[in-house]
């Protein structure tokens, strides 16, 4: 109880850091240096990494098409939640876990629309024309929302061991690339992917507070 404890105050913690950042994103060295005359705060710095790496986009493409994969996850522990709603006929009796879960997804599709309506900041490039709210990164957020909490999910139900260790390598690495390859594309400034690792940090912890607390399922 003491560990679930501290993992809800550490996410709301964290909310409350990303809360603080985007205000910080708003005010501090606010310039326009985007496309069209668009504006971005921390100009300095988001110029200067804009500047370093450069766009690729390549990368950009390929990050696109691999946040393909969170929505897999989704939509596969949707459908174990309902097979277990069926199975067992009472919503009560589906693993708590799961339940967190699908709580955990709707929190995070809110945050995702409300963004999409209340632009921080916009794209350092233009897609296909178009200049598209950038803050926090989309993709990010989906990557360091849906994964880790896949692993929870995974490292309680795959009981061979070699196993396990290898689909968490592979999805620990997957996470990492789809950060790095998002923050070096170019598409986003940096103050977006922190802003996105900040909140889906919050999310994640409230989620690991409110998930069985022994990591296994009924």
């Amino acid at each position: 109880m003491k560990k679930n404890s501290w993992r809800i105050a550490s996410g709301l913690i964290l909310i409350a850091l990303f809360v603080l950042w985007t205000a910080l994103v708003v005010c501090v060295d606010v310039r326009a240096i985007g496309p069209e005359g668009s504006s971005v705060g921390f100009a300095a710095v988001n110029g200067a990494f804009h500047a370093l790496t450069g766009v690729h986009m390549g990368l950009y493409t390929l990050t696109d098409w691999l946040g393909i994969v969170p929505f897999v996850f989704v939509f596969g522990f949707a459908v174990l939640g309902l097979v277990q709603l069926i199975k067992r006929r009472s919503l009560l009796k589906v693993d708590r876990s799961l339940l967190a879960l699908g709580v955990f997804y709707i929190l995070v599709a809110i945050v995702y629309v409300f963004f999409e309506f209340v632009v921080v900041n916009r794209r350092p490039v233009l897609i296909e024309g178009v200049l598209e709210p950038s803050y926090p990164s989309s993709t990010t957020m989906l990557v360091l929302c849906v994964i880790p909490t896949a692993m929870m999910q995974l490292a309680g139900r795959i009981r061979s061991v070699p196993a396990r260790a290898a689909v968490l390598i592979i999805l620990g690495a997957f996470t990492v690339f789809m950060v790095v390859g998002r923050l070096v594309s170019g598409v986003h400034w940096l103050t977006d992917i922190i802003g996105g690792i900040l909140i889906s940090a919050g999310l994640v912890a409230l989620y690991a507070g409110a998930a069985a607390p022994s990591g296994k399922h009924e």
